[in-house]
């Protein structure tokens, strides 16, 4: 471990950060997880919260009751109003970065919405810096929540084709559990997970109980669930493997997915 170190930091102040020989010594590397423990859920803006009342409140209670057990890093998707922000931003010829920040700011909403329905059991919202306190939530309560898009704003990379910000809620909190080194993800829907068409309007669609990436591009599923670059994400991560995507209408699905079991898709990396 220490003559790795070493030569890294060798390679470090001789070499350009792009060296295929400094990039191998830092894959080599070892990892550190930093919560290992903690799940990622991540409550959708479309399929959930801009439901309301009716859809909210019983995955409230379901999330105060599954803290007992689980550690919760809960994050909030943009939704319906972020896409009316983001048709307005792309009729006006705005950039990528532009519309990120408005897509943000919806989150960002979504999620003081949940804080405040949490506030009593001591559930807190964090932001930006306010990640560094997240351990502390964790050991004090269980839980936290935090605004789901990632903050590249004006930094994002844009998209191939179009100007819709590649990288929204679904890949941030990816990159939460990824980077946290967290031992579970999973998205809360409003389908039972992946189809082979889209539920809603296909009569023929099949559900599919669980798929690697490459089976998902291979069928051209890859833009049906998630934002297409979790999965690219997926592949290239240390830590989360997969993913697990899950129906939060019907009572008892999140916990079952927190208890381990095989409810709604599993999305694996290979």
């Amino acid at each position: 471990m220490t003559s790795t170190t070493t030569g890294l930091e060798t390679l470090l102040t001789q070499r350009s950060l792009t060296d295929a020989q400094l990039q191998a010594a830092a894959e080599a590397a070892a990892d550190f997880r930093i919560q290992p423990d903690a799940t990622v859920i991540k409550i959708g803006g479309q399929s959930v919260i801009d439901r309301g009342r009716a859809a909210v409140y019983p995955l409230v209670d379901e999330i105060v009751a599954a803290r007992k057990d689980h550690k919760l890093l809960i994050g909030t998707g943009a939704g319906t109003r972020a896409r009316h922000l983001y048709s307005i931003a792309a009729g006006l010829n705005l950039p990528a970065g532009v519309l990120s920040q408005l897509g943000a700011s919806v989150a960002d909403q979504n999620a003081a919405m949940l804080g405040q329905l949490l506030a009593k059991y001591g559930i807190s919202v964090v932001e930006d810096a306010g990640f560094a306190a997240v351990p502390l939530y964790l050991a004090e309560v269980n839980a936290v929540i935090f605004s789901g898009m990632p903050p590249y704003k004006l930094w994002i990379r844009p998209a191939a084709n179009g100007v819709i910000p590649p990288y929204r809620t679904d890949a941030g909190c990816f990159l939460v559990a990824e980077h946290f080194g967290c031992k579970a993800m999973i998205y809360v829907k409003d389908e039972d997970g992946l189809y082979t068409a889209n539920p809603k309007t296909s009569k023929d669609a099949t559900f599919i109980p669980k798929i690697s990436v490459d089976e998902m591009k291979a069928k051209g599923l890859h833009d049906s669930i998630l934002e297409f670059p979790v999965l690219d994400l997926l592949q290239a991560a240390r830590h989360v493997h997969q993913v697990q995507v899950v129906n939060g209408l019907v009572p008892g699905n999140l916990t079952r997915a927190l208890n381990g079991e095989h409810v709604g898709t599993i999305i694996t990396a290979r």
